[in-house]
């Protein structure tokens, strides 16, 4: 009952996409499958990796992927706000340049790519969803703005997504053409009072897609957007039994490990 009460606004404040573009411009995400942070796992392709991108490319998955301001304004692609886990160096990934990024080796073998390293390697030959992480004190302009600049000219099906609706705000403000999706996860989190905080989260990233946590789905919040015509991912699936979870629940899975399906073998 609560949410029939939001719809209305929902319609005027954050519209489906086929009712504002024609054709509904993400209507790619629909049935595509996306490996999470490329199709890693192995000691070689680390997450978020060119070798994971390449991975994922020769199965044909979509990709997506993380990216993370540097303290000269580019985007690297990179998911932890510090480097220890993924490089063994110590601080803030915000603290550093682009250049002194791109030589700091990963574990597992490479090296942290920049987001336009990863645009070329991509190449618009699949899908790509791109992750924009902020905390609430940082400069999400500046990344929003970093990112725009590395997409300019990019030809091939991709879109902007984040927790923090300031992003797809401020993609819906700035540059209305790349498509752009609210990252939610209830979290257990529900009752009239969070169903409040989500709705004033989709009126203000006013977002062409939501990328759900797996483990909320079934929800009558996703289900209600989709009903309407937003599209739904869901992220991360890591079992064959939340892979079916997600196809019936949603539109395009996120998926890593197990979640992933295995090649089919030809006879």
């Amino acid at each position: 009952m609560r949410l029939s009460l939001f719809a209305p606004i929902d319609r005027w404040l954050a519209p489906a996409p086929s009712s504002v573009s024609a054709p509904d411009r993400v209507a790619w995400l629909r049935g595509a499958f996306f490996a999470h942070r490329g199709l890693h796992g192995l000691e070689t392709a680390p997450e978020n990796s060119l070798a994971a991108f390449d991975a994922a490319l020769a199965r044909g998955f979509g990709i997506e992927c993380d990216v993370q301001l540097t303290a000269d304004d580019e985007a690297v692609v990179f998911h932890d706000f510090s480097l220890e886990r993924l490089t063994g160096e110590r601080g803030a990934v915000i603290e550093r340049s682009a250049a002194a990024l791109a030589t700091m080796p990963l574990v597992g073998g490479g090296a942290i790519p920049s987001l336009r390293a990863v645009l070329a390697a991509v190449a618009g030959r699949v899908p790509l969803l791109i992750e924009l992480k902020s905390r609430r004190h940082w400069p999400i302009a500046r990344l929003c703005a970093a990112v725009q600049r590395a997409l300019a000219g990019y030809d091939g099906p991709h879109a902007v997504m984040s927790f923090d609706p300031r992003a797809p705000a401020w993609f819906a403000r700035y540059a209305p053409t790349i498509a752009r999706g609210l990252v939610v996860s209830e979290e257990h989190r529900r009752g009239w009072r969070f169903d409040v905080q989500r709705h004033a989260a989709l009126w203000q990233a006013r977002p062409d897609f939501l990328a759900y946590d797996i483990r909320d789905l079934p929800s009558t919040f996703a289900e209600s957007q989709r009903r309407r015509g937003i599209p739904v991912a869901s992220w991360t699936v890591r079992s064959p039994e939340l892979l079916a979870r997600a196809r019936s629940h949603a539109d395009a899975p996120i998926a890593e490990g197990p979640g992933i399906p295995e090649p089919v073998s030809k006879p």
